[in-house]
């Protein structure tokens, strides 16, 4: 199991003054468990967040880098105290069945389609991913999948449904990896795949890959944090939980957040877009 409670009690001698006693408190929880998407770690930024939230003192987070579906199974089962994710449809039925609150959606980047510069399905300048997914499919060229239940492949199942075709079984890869792995997969094999664009451009100068498709508005990549709800996980660390979100959803974060890959790929890679209220609260 991910958690792990660092104190589950304190010893101390009963001190006495007069006929009073102060009794023990417990000591309080100071580790975090956060379950995140592989993207937010593969391209650094979590690292740097997390840097910044240490320095405050009071809690330590641990991150556990999975794709989505997998940070909210971590929820359902009260190993995580809060999550940081990007599937929307998973995150409203995971806050509908009590398992999370306050989901507020945060920031966003977008999804890219890419593929070998040769493009032999010929998806460059393709204006519909689904179109481009269909273009992939007729040609039968390999394409690599992350296969892993997160969000990243839950769009890219979209992609196939909207696109109304589905790759032949043996020109389609199922990696169980994350983000990372799976470009570096595709790379090597020269075949198509779906990713999050600030992982491709934190990886981009060791790659053959290219964006082939792009800009259309079913890429959007939106990103939530929820808190795991407390009244279902009673040993979840509510309180450290909403500190970190509290710390994410900061000016001060927004600050960091918005220089982030400016210096090293000329644009943040991740655009902070907090309206300043939570769903839950609304």
């Amino acid at each position: 199991m991910f958690r792990k409670i660092l104190c589950l009690a304190v010893l101390a001698a009963p001190v006495f003054c007069g006929y009073a006693r102060a009794e023990a408190k417990p000591a309080k929880n100071r580790t975090i468990i956060l379950a995140t998407t592989t993207s937010v770690q593969d391209t650094g930024l979590l690292d740097v967040l997390i840097a910044a939230f240490h320095k405050g003192g009071e809690y330590i987070v641990k991150a556990v880098a999975v794709g989505s579906g997998q940070a909210m199974q971590l929820g359902k089962t009260g190993e995580a105290d809060i999550l940081w994710v990007h599937s929307p449809d998973e995150e409203k039925r995971f806050v509908a069945e009590g398992y999370g609150r306050n989901r507020t959606t945060f920031m966003y980047n977008d999804f890219v389609v890419l593929g070998p510069a040769p493009d032999p399905a010929e998806i460059k300048g393709e204006k519909k991913a689904a179109g481009a997914f269909a273009k992939i499919a007729a040609a039968g060229a390999l394409f690599v999948s992350r296969g892993d239940k997160s969000g990243t492949h839950k769009m890219e199942l979209k992609l196939w449904d909207a696109a109304g075709v589905k790759p032949a079984p043996e020109k389609y890869i199922e990696a169980g990896q994350g983000m990372a792995a799976v470009v570096g997969i595709a790379n090597e094999k020269e075949a198509y795949c779906l990713a999050d664009r600030s992982t491709y451009l934190s990886l981009k100068k060791t790659l053959s890959l290219r964006i082939l498709c792009e800009g259309d508005e079913a890429l959007l990549n939106r990103y939530s944090l929820i808190l795991v709800n407390p009244e279902k996980f009673p040993g979840v660390n509510a309180a450290g939980a909403r500190a970190f979100f509290d710390f994410l959803l900061s000016k001060k974060t927004r600050k960091i957040a918005g220089k982030y890959g400016v210096e090293k790929y000329g644009r943040p890679l991740f655009i902070y877009d907090y309206p300043g209220k939570s769903e839950a609260a609304k």
